[in-house]
């Protein structure tokens, strides 16, 4: 049995596909895996011993300017992703049974399964982007909703337009080249199949959410076992638990000055930092010994022996601190952030800092909170009750798909 996973977004979308190939392959099956070019994905991947087929440009060229990307980059982005799947899945596609895909609006990918005949599955790690009579939409480039509008199923239907409007002529042009009819609700088309949620149940609770029947297999996660570095592991044993704070693939997005402010408000609880220099290039504020800056480690073995994680809200990042028992600040940005940072506050493991751009004095406010054994009991509490077989799960449906 062989199954070809697909991709396109950051790491948070990349990585569970590595531990979802892993759980197929102690199942007896292939998997292989197209994603972004980009080197920290490729260096995962062989970490984890599954094939790389790279798909379209690399994440970090399009999200790391000094800005974030403009709508009309998404009108000339979405095109090129619509044609990296037909061209790339279709050569990836040969000698495979089931064809998942997920991340960024994967139009391309339905379309090649149904021209070679392949089971389609579509997955995800929230709900916010499936139809809801419980929620609005979120924002997507395009011709806003008007103001005023509260019907939510007139909302999801102009969102539909959005999406029609990005992707709809690159996707149509490509399927009738092929002698496929065309799409006309390009987003539904790619949300059918059967769609998979990878997301903690108790994290994300998801009954009653979206009109869609998914199933919540729980978060897929990829065992690391590497140690962390030596320099780390000594600035861990010289003192207590310090906090971490990193923004992960924000690069633009992360607050500005972050890491001056977090390294004072972590000073005015006589906490250390560990610095997780990511995308956004983070650096020291000054030479003293009480911060220690760190490139891509392993978060599962960091987490479990830091006193807080600071943190953007991604998924995988929620996930890990949550699965360590670690308290969090969450500092949500875009997207799916701000719902992961209200849950952690509503489970009372962390607090959500809902003001994009953090000062000493907010942060230090939250820190009051998180450094406490109260929440340090919770989070502990919690952490036992996060599932650990999401992959497992997800990798059997997938097999009983393919074998139908």
């Amino acid at each position: 049995m062989r199954v070809l996973l697909s991709t396109w977004g950051s790491r948070g979308d990349v990585e569970p596909l590595a531990g979802l190939a892993v759980a197929l392959r102690e199942l007896g099956a292939d998997a292989v895996v197209c994603a972004p070019p980009d080197e920290e994905f490729a260096v995962l991947l062989e970490r984890a011993g599954v094939p790389l087929v790279p798909m379209g440009p690399s994440v970090r060229s399009v999200v790391s300017g000094p800005k974030p990307p403009s709508p009309q980059a998404a009108f000339e982005l979405a095109p090129r992703l619509v044609a990296a799947r037909f061209e790339t899945l279709t050569a990836a596609a040969e000698g495979c049974d089931v064809l998942l895909a997920t991340g960024l609006m994967p139009a391309g990918a339905p379309d090649v399964a149904e021209k070679l005949g392949l089971r389609y599955v579509f997955a995800c790690f929230h709900t916010l982007g499936l139809p809801s009579r419980r929620f609005p939409p979120g924002t997507r480039p395009g011709t806003p909703s008007p103001q005023g509008e509260t019907d939510y199923r007139v909302l999801w239907e102009q969102d539909a337009q959005r999406v029609n409007a990005l992707y709809g002529e690159a996707l149509n042009s490509r399927r009738a080249a092929i002698g496929l009819p065309p799409v006309d609700n390009v987003r539904d088309h790619v949300l059918s199949g059967l769609p998979l949620l990878a997301a903690d149940p108790l994290l994300w609770p998801s009954q009653g959410m979206t009109e869609l029947d998914v199933v919540q297999t729980g978060a897929w996660l990829l065992p690391d076992e590497r140690p962390l570095p030596p320099e780390l592991e000594a600035f861990l044993d010289a003192g207590e638990p310090p906090v971490y704070v990193g923004f992960g693939s924000m690069a633009a997005h992360a607050p500005e000055g972050i890491a001056r402010v977090a390294v004072e408000a972590s000073r005015v609880h006589g906490r250390r930092v560990v610095l997780a220099r990511g995308w956004a290039e983070l650096t020291p504020v000054d030479d003293q010994g009480d911060c220690l800056v760190v490139g891509e480690v392993n978060q599962q073995a960091l987490f479990g022996r830091v006193a807080a994680v600071v943190h953007h809200g991604g998924a995988g990042t929620t996930t890990t601190a949550a699965r360590a028992g670690a308290p969090q600040v969450v500092v949500p940005r875009i997207a799916d952030q701000p719902r992961w940072a209200a849950r952690v506050a509503e489970l009372g493991i962390g607090v959500a800092h809902h003001d994009p751009t953090p000062t000493v004095d907010s942060l230090s406010a939250a820190f009051a909170t998180v450094l406490t054994p109260e929440t340090h009991t919770r989070a502990r509490a919690v952490a036992g009750r996060i599932r650990t077989d999401g992959a497992t799960v997800a990798a059997k449906l997938l097999l009983d798909e393919a074998g139908r």
